[in-house]
């Protein structure tokens, strides 16, 4: 879901290596690379009454030291979670580190990007702000707040160009926002309500047929060039390929390719492959930049008996290590009624029996994917 800091760190290690197809479809081997602790909400309560409480967890964000960010999304077996959200950071060896309320955001709090050692970009799906949280000092600040141009913003995943330029999804007004990169009022990058821009992002075709989940923009990304902008529509479950112009306006948009089982999150390569996280699939599915999936990772192996996640389910969100060995998806394990989704997906049985939410681990296999077909 990033761009700039995360390519440059791991861009090389990625590129120019080469897949057979006799090795495409190996999945991997994913671990459990860290567990979410239980917390008081701040301002709020747990959904079952008890003093603390784990929740799911959808954003991730790596820094250049190996440290992972995540943080609550405000959800659990037992319902939703009230009150701020609650940031996260562990260290390489998946040993948390720190754990602080963002103050004044909502409990659904989403994607996630490292600026610097001072700024962890958090997008605030409940009330379309986005946070600069400062891991160091624990200190919370507003970075930009999207206005309400057709119906109420849906802040999602975030991603950064080579200017320093901050780029927000927006889920349910179908938009792109952007920035520059010290935050401020955001103009809209690409939009259904701008002149001469479609509405490929927006969540549903219709009201009377909803497409489920009802999330249209989601995880957005940057090729390593910079020339091209991607952008997942869940719903649609399908990747729209934006041109980037050489000013950095948006240029033509067009469907990428489609068929991923409610894509979520993604990180490019560096070979720009797309890893991409299908939530509904409990997967990570590579496509090569011509749109065609070459490898798959991840499946869903069961709950243990402590009620912690073995593999994926509903995972959200990618971010690769700094070196690039290692692939880190969120496991949000989200059961659809609770947010407000009156159908259940097909992974929903299983998302009432987690207890423990975790960031899984896969490691990346040292040879790219560019010879794969």
């Amino acid at each position: 879901m990033k761009y700039g800091l995360g390519v440059a760190l791991f861009g090389i290690a990625l590129a120019g290596l080469g897949w057979g197809p006799a090795d495409a479809w190996d999945r991997g081997n994913v671990q459990n690379f860290a567990t979410m602790p239980s917390f008081t909400p701040t301002g709020g309560a747990c959904p079952d009454g008890e003093p603390s409480c784990a929740s799911d967890i959808e954003g991730i964000a790596v820094g250049p030291d190996g440290t992972v960010y995540t943080s609550s999304f405000g959800f659990n077996a037992a319902g939703a979670l009230t009150g701020s959200g609650q940031f996260f950071a562990f260290n390489p060896q998946g040993r948390l580190t720190a754990s602080f309320p963002v103050p004044g955001s909502t409990s659904h709090l989403i994607g996630m990007i490292f600026q610097n050692a001072r700024s962890v970009l958090v997008a605030d799906l409940g009330n379309g702000t986005v946070w600069k949280v400062d891991p160091t000092s624990s200190t919370v600040s507003v970075f930009t707040q999207v206005p309400t141009i057709t119906t109420s913003p849906g802040l999602n995943a975030l991603a950064i160009d080579q200017r320093g330029n901050v780029y927000v999804s927006d889920s349910f007004q179908g938009a792109i926002w952007k920035t520059g990169p010290h935050g401020g009022k955001p103009i809209p990058w690409f939009a259904p309500f701008n002149t001469g821009q479609s509405a490929l992002l927006l969540p549903t075709a219709n009201d009377d047929e909803p497409l489920i989940p009802p999330f249209g923009a989601n995880g957005i990304a940057f090729n390593n060039e910079g020339t091209a902008f991607y952008v997942l529509n869940t719903a649609y479950h399908s990747i729209i390929k934006i041109a980037v112009n050489p000013d950095g306006t948006a240029g033509a948009a067009s469907v990428l390719t489609t068929g991923i089982n409610a894509p979520d999150g993604i990180a490019i390569d560096g070979s720009d492959n797309l890893w991409v996280v299908a939530n509904q699939g409990d997967e990570i599915v590579v496509i090569d930049p011509t749109g065609a999936a070459v490898a798959k990772f991840g499946d869903f192996n069961g709950i243990d008996s402590e009620g912690s996640i073995n593999g994926l389910l509903f995972p959200a969100s990618p971010a690769f290590s700094p070196d690039a060995s290692t692939l880190y998806v969120t496991n949000l394990a989200l059961y659809l009624p609770f947010a407000g989704v009156p159908e259940i997906a097909v992974d929903s049985a299983s998302t009432l029996n987690v207890r423990r939410y975790n960031i899984a681990a896969i490691p990346v296999p040292q040879r790219g994917l560019g010879d794969a077909r």
